[in-house]
């Protein structure tokens, strides 16, 4: 004798429906929207990584801008406040000022180590000056950076296009 009512048989060789698979995508979609603006940084991004690809992209910027442009620029690195910044030689006080404050803030957990200068010198903290100039040359510097435990090291040459990135701490002295 059957129930009244709806019946419900399951065959082996059935999936499901178009409208079933829709309605979980749905749901799914719903819950990332609302879920990810809450999250703190996108996931799977690594910060270290964010930052090289910042600084090698601006190095080569840089130079290129104070040919085509015929002005000396400057990035600055904020050792104890964890930003980088770029002034030119004729901006304003109240500019540069400015330009510091919009500057690119470091991801949370990385840190600037030193910078080094070729004659062995470093600079623990302050702030160091890259200059780059309208002959298309640059100061010579080896820029540390440490995510946690992991170093990294950025060396940037007068006459070379390309930024040197080791994935260890490297110095000019060897």
């Amino acid at each position: 004798m059957k129930k009244p009512g709806l019946q419900f048989t399951h065959r082996p060789d059935q999936g499901f429906t178009l409208v079933e698979l829709a309605v979980v995508i749905l749901l799914i979609s719903l819950t990332l929207v609302f879920a990810a603006p809450r999250l703190p940084e996108p996931p799977l991004i690594d910060p270290a990584g964010t930052l090289a690809r910042w600084i090698i992209l601006n190095v080569r910027d840089l130079r290129e801008r104070a040919v085509r442009e015929q002005n000396r620029f400057t990035l600055h690195v904020g050792i104890d406040n964890s930003r980088f910044w770029v002034t030119h030689a004729a901006m304003t006080a109240e500019q540069q000022q400015q330009a510091e404050e919009a500057g690119y803030r470091l991801p949370a957990g990385v840190r600037i180590a030193d910078v080094e200068y070729p004659d062995g010198s470093r600079l623990l903290s302050g702030q160091a000056d890259i200059a780059f100039h309208v002959r298309g040359y640059s100061d010579r510097v080896m820029l540390h950076i440490a995510d946690g435990e992991d170093r990294m090291s950025f060396q940037i040459e007068p006459f070379l296009s390309r930024v040197k990135v080791y994935d260890r701490y490297v110095s000019f002295k060897g």
